[in-house]
This record gives structure tokens, C-alpha cells and sequence, in this order.
């Protein structure tokens, strides 16, 4: 009975419905692409920090200041560029094209498919484990 349980689980389950991230990864990219602005420890205190016109959010407070709820929706249309932030340009320049991509898809925090790249979903992993 379970076996058919999971072959029927398997079989009416998207395949492209992205279920591995990886976290660790994603702390890699970050490092590379964000930690000079918004800090090694997701803070908004990076090096670059300093010169900038509008102070790096706190990146660690992201589920706080959403109310509890981790704003999947919003964290991936910021670094794709979907919702372009004024202190990133229009798309995030210095990403230049590696994050773009729709080739995975996660559920938000209300539970809509978002189509995706694999680094970004990798990346949304990483900032929900910073959460405090």
C-alpha cells in the first residue's frame, strides 16, 4: 500500500516542482554576490555598505518584518529583478545574467507556484535559515 502511495505521489506531482535546494550552495552565492553589501552575516553591514545611498536591509529580519511569514514571493522577484529595488538598478547589475532563468518552480508563502531559476531557489534557502 505505501509503495502505490509514493508511485501515485510521484506520478501526479509536477516534475519541474523544485524540492531539492540546497542550502549551502546558496550560502556560497550569497557570499559572492551579496555579503559585500548586506554583510557575511546577512546583517546589512557589508563592506561596501558605507557608500551606498540607501543602507542593505537586515536580511535576517526578513521573516520579523513580514509578519512571520518568510516573503518567498518578494525575496525571489528581488533578485531576479521581477520588483526592481532602487539601491540594485533595474535588474540587479552586478548579477549580470545568473540568476535569471524560469526552469524551477517553488511555492510562496501562500502556496503559488513561482517559476524560477535553480541558484535563486538555492539562495532562498540560504535566507531562510538566517531568519531569527
Amino acid at each position: 500500500m505505501r509503495r502505490l502511495t509514493l508511485l501515485i505521489a510521484a506520478v501526479l506531482l509536477p516534475a519541474n516542482i523544485a524540492f531539492a535546494q540546497d542550502r549551502d550552495e546558496g550560502e556560497d552565492l550569497y557570499m559572492t554576490y551579496c555579503a559585500s553589501c548586506h554583510g557575511a552575516a546577512a546583517r546589512g553591514k557589508g563592506p561596501m555598505s558605507a557608500i551606498l545611498m540607501l543602507a542593505p536591509t537586515d536580511l535576517t529580519k526578513l521573516t520579523t518584518v513580514n509578519g512571520g511569514d518568510f516573503p518567498i514571493s518578494r525575496v525571489i522577484a528581488r533578485i531576479d529583478g521581477r520588483d526592481p529595488l532602487v539601491a540594485h538598478g533595474s535588474p540587479m547589475p552586478v548579477f549580470g545574467n545568473f540568476f535569471e532563468g524560469r526552469g524551477k518552480t517553488m511555492r510562496d508563502e501562500t502556496g503559488v507556484l513561482i517559476m524560477t531559476s535553480q541558484p535563486i531557489l538555492d539562495m532562498v534557502a540560504f535566507l531562510q535559515a538566517v531568519q531569527e
